[in-house]
């Protein structure tokens, strides 16, 4: 049995299955867990405000399954950012963090990915960043009275592209319910762009690091591109994940309506576990510190 979990974006699966048969579906396909998406779509923002009657229906799902939504991706704020210069936008957002909040309560799930951004449709400037920390800091305060943990995803802007840039929000705040949520593809394209490594990045957030997005890029391109097509060094990415303690992780990446996505499920399952097996094994396979550092046997 593996130390770690390894879960499954909902956007690899078609949009028109029930989330009892997404569950069903991932868990035959090998992983741990789903990692349920809020994102901008009227639809989805509208999870947020089940009865809940329907979110004891996603729970009997869940039973039924034997198979946990783990943790919740909310890219909502793409849309209605922490940081907009409108108040009623401002607002709006932290409507959507408080709902995100009472969801992962009622549903079970630890994590709350966070999408790190001040603004995405409007250029950023020092208001929307001090805008920004204030709305962050109710943010967390909320996470922090449900015992909810909101961690930072490193994205593909300029704002908060790398760990190193989420770490200075992560230090501001100074709480243990804003960690950091980092996208190895993101951090890739990141690091290749600015001649640096990639595990030196991810060794920046020793400590805070509360799951690991595996999803491959290419250079300038940050979505849909298949699994070893790319330039992610997965064996690398792994390998510092593990040695700094990272146990959870999400396979991201989306449904392509003309491929066998169930066949596609398993085979990026398979993929990522050869190398998260690895790591596992080079890092945690080495003999036990003893518990005493003064003990002499």
């Amino acid at each position: 049995m593996s130390g770690y979990k390894l879960g499954l974006y909902e956007k690899s699966m078609p949009d028109d299955l029930s989330l009892g048969e997404k569950l069903a579906a991932a868990k035959a396909a090998g992983y741990d867990f789903l990692e349920l998406s809020v994102d901008e779509t009227d639809r989805k923002l509208a999870r947020l405000d089940w009865t809940q009657a329907e979110r004891d229906a996603v729970i009997v799902d869940m039973r039924k399954a034997s198979f946990p939504i783990g943790s919740i991706c909310l890219s909502g704020h793409r849309k209605y950012p922490l940081g907009h210069p409108d108040p009623a936008v401002r607002r709006r957002s932290l409507e959507i963090m408080a709902s995100a909040i009472r969801l992962a309560v009622d549903l079970g799930a630890r994590i709350i990915q966070l999408a790190g951004y001040d603004v995405y449709y409007e250029p950023g400037n020092s208001r929307t960043r001090a805008f920004f920390a204030e709305n962050l800091r109710k943010a967390v305060s909320m996470a922090a009275e449900s015992g909810v943990i909101l961690a930072f995803e490193t994205m593909e802007t300029e704002f908060l592209n790398t760990v190193e840039k989420a770490m200075y929000w992560v230090s501001v705040m100074d709480s243990p319910y804003l960690q950091v949520y980092p996208d190895a593809g993101n951090i890739t394209n990141a690091a290749v762009a600015a001649g640096r490594d990639v595990s030196e990045d991810l060794k920046t957030g020793r400590g805070h690091l509360a799951a690991l997005h595996l999803k491959e890029t290419v250079p300038g391109v940050f979505r849909e591109v298949p699994f070893g097509t790319g330039h992610v060094d997965f064996s690398a990415v792994a390998k510092t994940a593990f040695s700094l303690g990272v146990r959870r992780y999400v396979a991201e990446f989306w449904y392509d309506r003309d491929t066998d996505w169930k066949r596609v499920l398993s085979d990026n399952d398979r993929f990522l576990r050869r190398h998260l097996d690895t790591a596992e094994q080079i890092i945690c396979g080495q003999p036990a510190i003893s518990a005493d550092p003064g003990s002499t046997g």
